[in-house]
């Protein structure tokens, strides 16, 4: 049996412990060979010696996550014990990672490596599809990018579109105006714009038209310049709908491409664009495909317990 005490110095051990310790009890639950005690600003922990070296490697990834990100949430905990790879390469140029920072001052970056992968992705390439499931923080980073490119003036609008109601858009019976028709459907994205632009300059956004939202129907016949254009749910579009989506994009235009293809709405005999484009568009200059994985999930900690039975599910492995 052998003692390790891991000191806080650089940062405040309540950032680290988690109100009431509570990521201690994760760790506690990762570790669960070793007993840990937190006292003050040290971490104590008796067990084999190799467990207690692996632990303190831990314990530093949570330091570095925090003192990069500003925050260590109970999913970031689990998410950084089950990963045998850092998501911290350049820990030290956390500055460069930022995409912009929100209304409350917070940083908004990739969060995990996928992410991040992403965010390179778009800054190199004029048309990105972004594929992964539920929670992995696709359409967040997307219009994040979007926002930055806006605010940067590398582009003069943001379109925002997503298949509604189904691969249908069956709009018509719905009350209310287009936008009033939309907005449930878009409303992630919303969401998203609300913690990264001040409402009052949101709302002047959307009244002049530099931030759109336009039905995948309605894309037909347009040449979208100077945009940056995301398409939402795009595994909910046939291939003749994801077709003319491709083809509107005009010049100096960004077009970023989301879906989880693990939650396709369409009639069963009808498949998704989205499947057949990741075949005929592979390997295409100017096009990546960026995957996500439950690994990526940064909501709650269900969320990726969820996706990983289902998976299971699906494979007979239930």
């Amino acid at each position: 049996m052998h003692e390790r005490n891991i000191e806080f110095e650089s940062s405040n051990p309540i950032e680290i412990f988690g109100a009431n310790n509570a990521n201690i009890h994760i760790i506690q639950q990762y570790f669960s060979d070793l007993k840990i005690i937190a006292r003050g600003s040290t971490l104590k922990a008796y067990g084999p010696g190799e467990r207690l070296d692996r632990l303190e490697d831990k314990v530093q990834l949570l330091v570095n996550y925090f003192l990069q990100y500003g925050k260590l949430e109970e999913t970031d905990v689990e998410r950084l014990l089950q990963q045998d790879v850092s998501y911290l390469e350049n820990p030290n140029d956390s500055k460069d990672d930022v995409i912009l920072y929100g209304i409350n001052g917070e940083a908004i970056k990739g969060r995990t490596k996928n992410q991040r992968e992403l965010v390179k992705s778009v800054d190199k390439n004029d048309m990105v599809f972004a594929i992964g499931p539920a929670g992995t923080g696709k359409t967040y980073t997307a219009v994040a990018l979007a926002v930055r490119a806006l605010k940067n003036r590398e582009v003069k609008k943001i379109i925002l579109t997503r298949p509604a109601v189904e691969a249908g858009e069956s709009l018509g019976f719905l009350p209310g105006d287009l936008k009033e028709k939309l907005d449930p459907y878009l409303q992630p994205l919303y969401d998203a714009l609300r913690d990264m632009i001040p409402p009052n300059k949101l709302e002047g956004y959307l009244e002049k038209n530099i931030i759109q939202i336009a039905p995948l129907a309605f894309m037909r016949g347009r040449t979208l310049d100077h945009a940056f254009v995301i398409l939402d749910e795009a595994q909910n579009t046939s291939l003749p709908q994801l077709k003319m989506f491709l083809t509107r994009m005009g010049s100096s235009a960004k077009f970023v491409i989301t879906g989880d293809l693990t939650q396709v709405d369409l009639p069963p005999r009808v498949q998704s664009g989205l499947v057949s484009i990741t075949e005929i568009l592979a390997k295409t200059r100017g096009i990546s495909f960026v995957r996500l994985t439950e690994q990526d999930v940064i909501r709650h900690k269900l969320v990726k317990k969820i996706i990983e039975k289902f998976k299971k599910f699906e494979n007979g492995d239930g």
